[in-house]
């Protein structure tokens, strides 16, 4: 998936940024990193809310195997059904630009480790 389709996915959502990372694309909003593009799909960072409701309506996690292990980094599926609606599509993009956004203000809060020498 090109930065071109990217943009028509989210319409209604308003415009997005995509930069290009581990062959596929990060997603941003308002220079928050919101979603992923990987493996033809477009994947929504979610909580544990946000990730139930993406679940019950067929999403899949975002996952790989790496180390021996299954990596899964909090990103799901957005839901077919919701593809074909630009709105339908909107509404959750909205919800996961909520959700990076917490995380990103719990990140900046969290005190820098100094390093002893």
């Amino acid at each position: 998936m090109d930065a071109d389709e990217v943009a028509d996915i989210f319409a209604s959502f308003g415009p997005v940024k995509c930069r290009r990372m581990f062959g596929g694309l990060g997603i941003y909003a308002d220079g928050v990193m919101f979603a992923l593009s990987g493996f033809g799909e477009i994947y929504l960072k979610a909580d544990q809310a946000l990730a139930a409701r993406l679940e019950g309506e067929g999403s899949k996690p975002f996952a790989y195997e790496g180390k021996g292990r299954i990596i899964s980094l909090g990103y799901w599926s957005i839901p077919d059904r919701r593809l074909d609606d630009p709105d339908a599509v909107a509404e959750i993009a909205y919800a996961a630009l909520d959700v990076a956004r917490r995380a990103a203000e719990a990140k900046a809060a969290k005190p820098k480790r100094t390093r002893r020498t």
